[in-house]
């Protein structure tokens, strides 16, 4: 499952290096006005800083599927893949909430934004979520003759 969420965090990474880069598939229907206007800020720290999140998240994937190191270290990247677990899928539970309860609200979100939002982007992060708590629970489990010897 490691492997998995690194796949995972890399591939989303790459898509947001596009973007800051100044790549537009898709990111209108994700971002709204903010892909047409692309303020400094949200190209650095919406962008940018998401992808090296990313890449965070990818090397996290990469020793979660690695075999557990001994003391505290096992423990601190567990604990990481149990975080990354938590934020993807409370960022999931939020949008869904938010997008749900802005049916009668004026929001600046079009139908188009909002259904590519629910059946697109939202269930990535659902994905994500649920990957990065399936590599952090079997991290560290016994998975065959080569964690014996580790």
């Amino acid at each position: 499952m490691g492997r998995i969420a690194c796949t995972w965090a890399v591939a989303f990474a790459v898509l947001d290096f596009y973007w800051a880069l100044g790549g537009s598939w898709g990111l209108s229907v994700s971002a709204g006005p903010l892909a047409e206007e692309r303020p400094g800020w949200f190209v650095v720290v919406g962008l940018w800083g998401v992808g090296m999140l990313c890449l965070v998240g990818g090397v996290l994937g990469w020793l979660l599927a690695r075999p557990r190191p001994r003391g505290r270290a096992g423990g601190v990247i567990k604990n990481l893949g149990w975080c990354a677990c938590a934020v993807l899928l409370v960022r999931f539970i939020a949008v869904e909430l938010l997008l749900a309860d802005t049916a009668g609200q004026e929001m600046d979100i079009s139908p188009e934004q909002r259904l590519w939002t629910l059946v697109l982007w939202n269930p990535w992060f659902l994905v994500g979520g649920v990957v990065f708590g399936l590599a952090a629970r079997q991290f560290g489990r016994a998975s065959g003759p080569s964690s014996e010897a580790a």
